[in-house]
């Protein structure tokens, strides 16, 4: 069967040119954003007096009933009408016939790809923002739930100081804020509409593309038609945040690992979120935040290989650009495979207080606040800290901890140590002096949860009101 674009040409196309261009393998992902742009297109063709009302309706009527067929598994895709946009007109032309053809009129396949890229995106960035909700929710439950639990902070993956266990949460939270922000920021560039540019240089048809803009629920058009088919900054963004997201859930997922690692033992993840071995009976492997960690680096190749696509791509459209939705579609479903898992593998964490509690007695992550004690008595910050490195090194020649020292040993290397170093000393002291804002002390935590919970209502309002059918 010809092609629809065959007029021009006197071969058929070879059968391995045809399978190596096709996009409908991957394409039909954006079928209903297809449809869903070509509905808004063929009503502006008839408001603007460009088709007969008759045909405009006949069109629309069997958009619908493609529709219909797409979303019942009906819908047979070919190879040889190579993308979503000519098997969905081919499609609609068997239903309606030859007035079916009139549909493409004032537009070209490369507005008409765009547009439905901006569609697909920005309805699965407002689905992420969400998903990320979801998952700094399960954050502060759990932050909540372990306001006094104080675990060892790190540096250099060495114990550092004590703090608490919802303040090393909370700073996930933290991270998870910024990547809804540029989310939210991004959202205003791919919420921008393509459609009437034509294949690069508008058409000569009198359409109006604020009414389809309107109609779709953009918020504004392209003002440039050559950008208008060319742009594809707003997939390099929405791969950069995606890359930014998995990265910080790639962190988390390390510590995970770690954290239910028989060396640590900090907390324990839920069987449902764990698989096991088929020769080590004993084993319970983290296999979904290793896989999370591990898919992190696919989305950084998608970002890279975008990059690398348009870095000499002359105006306007190019075939390089197909090379633009693989990579897109697959993110798409490696993030949100992971936000999904992870809000309930976060909430069914059971955490080891026990063990913390332990970990943070067992250490030297105190002595900071020792060389603190001696400052405040008046000596100069770089003389304690000589004076507790002297004391931590006695400490570990015979074994001992700082809480372990008697009175007379800590006078052995300063005659301003008193009583009062004992509770200096004690890690629930340690946590709640450092009371500045940002800080680990108790209420400053409690205070951070209240400005995330604050965040987060907010962050719902606006996905409420990006919904799709809201």
């Amino acid at each position: 069967m010809s092609k629809l674009w065959g007029g021009r040409f006197t071969k058929q196309t070879n059968e391995l040119v045809e399978q190596y261009t096709a996009s409908i393998s991957f394409d039909k992902l954006m079928a209903e954003e297809d449809i869903q742009g070509s509905l808004a297109h063929v009503t502006m063709l008839g408001h603007c007096g460009i088709l007969p009302q008759d045909d405009v309706e006949t069109i629309k009527d069997g958009l619908n009933q493609v529709l219909n067929r797409i979303r019942n598994g009906a819908m047979e895709y070919s190879v040889s009408d190579e993308d979503i946009h000519m098997n969905i007109e081919k499609a609609l032309m068997e239903i309606v016939g030859p007035v079916g053809g009139k549909l493409h009129t004032g537009r070209s396949r490369n507005d008409q790809v765009a547009t439905d890229m901006h569609l697909y995106l920005r309805k699965h960035v407002v689905s992420f923002v969400g998903l990320l909700a979801d998952l700094q929710s399960a954050l502060i439950k759990q932050a909540k739930e372990n306001i006094d639990t104080i675990v060892p902070g790190y540096t250099h993956l060495q114990r550092a100081q004590p703090i608490l266990f919802a303040h090393h949460l909370m700073a996930y939270v933290s991270m998870f804020e910024r990547d809804i922000e540029r989310l939210i920021d991004s959202y205003k560039r791919i919420n921008v509409l393509p459609l009437g540019a034509g294949a690069l240089a508008g058409t000569t048809f009198a359409i109006d593309r604020h009414l389809v803009a309107e109609q779709l629920g953009f918020d504004r058009v392209y003002e440039n038609s050559l950008d208008a088919v060319s742009d594809r900054d707003f997939i390099v963004e929405f791969l950069s945040n995606a890359s930014l997201i998995m990265m910080h859930l790639s962190r988390l997922c390390e510590e995970m690992v770690l954290w239910s690692s028989t060396e640590f033992q900090f907390i324990e993840l839920d069987d449902a979120f764990c698989t096991g071995s088929s020769i080590m009976p004993q084993k319970k492997n983290p296999d979904v935040a290793e896989l999370v960690r591990g898919k992190t680096g696919r989305v950084y190749g998608h970002l890279v290989g975008m990059l690398t696509v348009l870095k000499a791509l002359p105006l306007a459209y190019n075939k390089d650009m197909q090379e633009d939705k693989e990579g897109m579609f697959d993110t798409v479903d490696t993030l949100d495979g992971a936000l999904r898992l992870f809000a309930p593998m976060i909430g069914t964490m059971k955490v080891n207080r026990g063990r913390m509690a332990d970990a943070v007695r067992q250490d030297f992550s105190n002595a900071t606040d020792i060389a603190d004690f001696l400052v405040n008595k008046g000596l100069p910050f770089r003389q304690a800290h000589e004076v507790i490195g002297k004391t931590v090194l006695y400490c570990i020649e015979r074994n001992k901890f700082l809480l372990d020292l008697t009175l007379e040993e800590f006078q052995q290397f300063s005659a301003l140590f008193d009583e009062r170093i004992y509770t200096v000393l004690q890690p629930e002291n340690v946590v709640n002096a450092r009371n500045v804002y940002g800080g680990t002390a108790t209420g400053q935590v409690q205070a951070a949860i209240a400005r995330a919970e604050q965040a987060a209502a907010k962050t719902a309002a606006w996905v409420q009101e990006k919904q799709p059918n809201a």
